[in-house]
């Protein structure tokens, strides 16, 4: 009895060492295969990071370069005189003319910046403002600018002011009128050839005439003819 008695003990110590070896096999194993699935998910991870390519950043927008605004006289001068009017109500002008920039020729009687010149008949004072829709290198800013205050004397003839009613024939218009007393064949011989244009009042005749200058400016004209500003009628050639 005593003999079977130590004999159940001695099995049972040998069974637990056996379940005590296989848990710790097992416990073993569960390890091993936690740390291989970690590496695999680590590995996968690195050839992830190697195969994408970093995201590159997103190009800034290129700003639209807008070209010139090209008008006629009279559209420019209409937006330089809502400006002086604010300046001075009885504002009046006495010379509108184009202003030369590197977008433009006036051949077909627009420019892309007009000037023109106000005087204040109360005050005794003048004012020029411009108005540009160019954005060429040494152009006017675009919009309408203004220059300083000066003086003004009724009495000067070269600044006689009139009324913006008699400006009734277009830059384009006296543009025409020009071409057939011998602007087309100034054009047809040198097709390069700028036209610019001043208007201005003529006290002598009492008119107010158009200037049409082929040609950068009076000084190096190669032709210019007198439009009325009023009928568009011809009046004489001055060079």
């Amino acid at each position: 009895m005593k003999t079977a008695s130590l004999a159940l003990v001695h099995r049972a110590r040998e069974m637990s060492r056996l379940l005590s070896q296989a848990g710790k096999r097992r416990g073993k194993f569960l390890r091993v295969s936690s740390i291989g699935v970690a590496a695999v998910l680590i590995s996968l991870g690195l050839l992830t990071g190697c195969s994408s390519e970093p995201e590159k950043p997103a190009e800034p927008a290129k700003p639209e370069v807008k070209g010139p605004e090209l008008l006629t006289a009279r559209s420019g001068f209409q937006k330089t005189y809502v400006a002086a009017r604010g300046w001075s109500q009885d504002a009046r002008p006495y010379r509108v003319e184009s202003v030369v920039t590197s977008d433009a020729n006036g051949r077909d009687g627009k420019w892309a910046a007009w000037r023109a010149s106000f005087a204040s008949p109360t005050s005794r004072s003048a004012k020029t403002f411009i108005w540009s829709g160019s954005a060429a290198d040494g152009a006017p800013s675009r919009g309408v600018s203004f220059g300083v205050e000066d003086s003004y004397s009724p009495t000067n003839a070269s600044t006689t002011v009139w009324d913006g009613q008699f400006l009734k024939i277009d830059s384009d218009q006296a543009l025409a009128t020009a071409q057939k007393h011998g602007g087309d064949k100034i054009l047809e011989k040198t097709p390069d050839t700028p036209v610019t244009y001043v208007c201005d009042w003529n006290r002598n005749s009492n008119q107010l005439i158009w200037h049409v200058i082929f040609g950068s400016g009076r000084e190096n004209s190669k032709l210019t003819i007198s439009v009325d500003a009023s009928t568009g009628e011809f009046i004489r050639v001055e060079k």
